[in-house]
């Protein structure tokens, strides 16, 4: 801009003879204005690379939250299942205990009511006071049974209560979470439409090349990574895993086919978010036959991590994506992830870099 003018008022001293006062003054007006214009679109270029770093910051604290308040209420909905099992199977033994006193209070008051007592017969004596002294004692025991069933149901009752009570809390809290996060991901939506007129061509190369691969490995390697460097390490410290769960299969390990795993399989909530792992660029996002919908990343250092059986995708090709930015949720019906990582053509384990949580 300032070369701009530059050129301008050098043009202007060469034609001042050529026009009036008014004349040079109303083209300075009009650099001016350019000049101002052009001030004014930066700042607005300037003020929505923040508004998006913003947005994609706020997007990694809200996602954090709600992966990890649906981690609790599902913990607490299971907490409370299991004390309706147990108050069901106090309540049935209940049942079958007052059968065995209301038996016998019936044998006690059979034998009162049909006395054989007889001085002269002993043994007649002798066994009804036996019968009456057993019949006794079961009578205690089941009553003192019955007495601590009656107290323990009401622990169970009071600890579910305040496992309802908190579940109702997280529920709120998660609901208000769930709607910040839906609007920041409006927000990020809305914020990459410009990204959608510039990938037509690369969605139709990566559309081919899914096509043509025959395996993760192949499409992962189709995609290429970012620049190799001598720093093997992903990240200085550990990283969390792209979604919440348990490792069910380890890298190199047998898999249900006899074949040795090149990564994790990873079982989670139907419907648990999924986060990126590490900073990095969204490399392929769509369906691949046999993984559902995979979501394959470019970090540094030649990194590539591949996300499969995504249920829905929230992210974009060539979309730059903070650590732990939501990119989507696992399929509800299929809620095992298979997690790759891949350096250059190799598979890598992720116990190297993956906190197995």
């Amino acid at each position: 801009m300032k070369k701009f003018v530059a050129i301008f008022s050098l043009l202007f001293v060469c034609m001042e003879p050529m026009f009036g006062a008014s004349e040079l003054s109303k083209i300075n007006a009009q650099i001016k204005q350019t000049e101002q214009q052009n001030k004014k679109l930066e700042q607005q270029v300037k003020t929505s690379d923040r508004e998006i770093s913003k947005t994609r910051k706020q997007l990694v604290r809200t996602a954090d939250k709600v992966s990890e308040l649906e981690d609790k209420r599902d913990a607490m909905a299971k907490k409370i299942s299991e004390l309706d099992s147990k108050r069901d199977t106090i309540s049935r033994d209940m049942e079958k205990n007052r059968g065995r006193i209301a038996d016998a209070t019936a044998s006690i008051l059979f034998v009162a009511a049909n006395p054989s007592f007889d001085s002269t017969d002993m043994r007649e004596y002798v066994l009804t006071t036996s019968v009456l002294s057993g019949m006794a004692d079961v009578l205690d025991v089941e009553i003192q049974r019955a007495g601590e069933q009656v107290l323990e149901l009401e622990k169970i009752r009071d600890k579910r209560a305040i496992e309802k009570e908190k579940l109702d809390r997280t529920a709120q809290k998660y609901a208000k979470e769930k709607k910040q996060l839906d609007k920041l991901l409006r927000t990020r939506s809305a914020q990459n439409e410009k990204l959608k007129s510039q990938h037509s061509a690369l969605k139709k190369k990566l559309r081919d090349l899914s096509e043509r691969a025959k395996s993760i490995s192949e499409l992962s390697a189709g995609v290429g990574s970012s620049e190799m460097s001598g720093d093997a390490r992903f990240s200085k410290r550990k990283l969390n895993l792209p979604v919440r769960g348990r490792v069910v299969v380890k890298y190199g390990e047998k898999t249900a086919l006899g074949l040795k795993s090149d990564g994790w399989r990873v079982r989670t909530r139907g419907d648990a978010l999924v986060m990126a792992p590490a900073d990095g660029v969204v490399k392929f996002a769509d369906n691949f036959r046999g993984f559902g919908k995979v979501v394959i990343m470019s970090h540094k250092n030649g990194y590539n991590t591949v996300m499969t059986n995504l249920g829905n995708i929230d992210v974009m090709l060539e979309q730059e994506v903070l650590a732990g930015e939501p990119i989507g949720r696992m399929n509800p019906d299929k809620p095992e992830m298979y997690l790759e990582v891949r350096r250059g053509n190799n598979a890598v384990d992720p116990a190297r870099l993956f906190k197995d949580e």
